[in-house]
């Protein structure tokens, strides 16, 4: 089904005139798609009507995407595959890891190749409510700027409307809901997240012990980053 997803999303981006794409895993510590990063760019490089072969063929690229996209993840992979070392780019599973461009890092031997590690980028303008969400849901965007409880709603909604309820068995629920608050009660419940809070009463001020629905959400969210809630296209 995934591989159907990444096939259409190819096909859908050749329309566009996107050319040469490669979807890649790089948590993997061997990666079929990663292997072929670099014959792919030496090839189009010389392809270029501006290359020269007289030049040096020492190759020195820029990695360029939205935050949190695996920039640094990439650099690593690329590193782990063609030069059998261990990471040398900063990763997080939060945006702004990398705040600045960092200095060359080697990521191959033959062809002598390195790359430069940059700061995500966001256009000025995202060109809708949904393209936002999914963004901030991919965590290309700091969760509080949007509000957890926000980005869990439209989580849920997402999950229901793919037909994805591995989050049914994950928090002991009966059936699917479409009930955030209810869903993220049964998940603090379950995980016992709970806080206390004073209330006001006709006869005084009490503490009682509730839900907190905002680590609920948070651990929603970061279940379905992880994978723990499957492989969702959201495109």
């Amino acid at each position: 089904m995934l591989k159907h997803s990444f096939e259409s999303k190819s096909l859908k981006l050749a329309k566009k005139g996107v050319k040469n794409v490669l979807f890649t895993d790089c948590l993997k510590q061997r990666d079929d798609s990663v292997i072929k990063v670099v014959p792919t760019v030496v090839e189009l490089i010389e392809s270029s009507p501006r290359f020269s072969r007289c030049e040096n063929t020492n190759y020195c690229l820029m990695v360029i995407g939205v935050p949190n996209v695996g920039k640094s993840s990439f650099i690593n992979s690329l590193r782990r595959t063609f030069l059998k070392k261990g990471r040398a780019s900063r990763v997080g599973g939060e945006p702004g890891i990398t705040k600045a461009v960092l200095t060359k890092i080697q990521v191959c031997g033959r062809p002598i190749m390195h790359l430069l590690d940059t700061p995500g980028v966001l256009p000025p303008k995202i060109e809708s409510v949904e393209t936002g969400m999914k963004l901030a849901l991919c965590g290309t965007i700091l969760d509080h700027l949007v509000g957890e409880d926000i980005i869990a709603d439209y989580l849920l909604y997402s999950l229901n409307r793919l037909e994805k309820f591995s989050y049914v068995e994950k928090y002991d629920l009966e059936q699917p809901s479409d009930d955030i608050h209810f869903v993220l009660k049964r998940i603090a419940v379950k995980l016992r997240k709970t806080q206390r809070v004073k209330a006001i009463t006709g006869f005084g001020n009490i503490t009682v012990t509730v839900p907190n629905y905002t680590a609920a959400a948070y651990d929603f969210i970061r279940a379905f980053r992880k994978g723990e809630l499957g492989q969702v296209m959201l495109d």
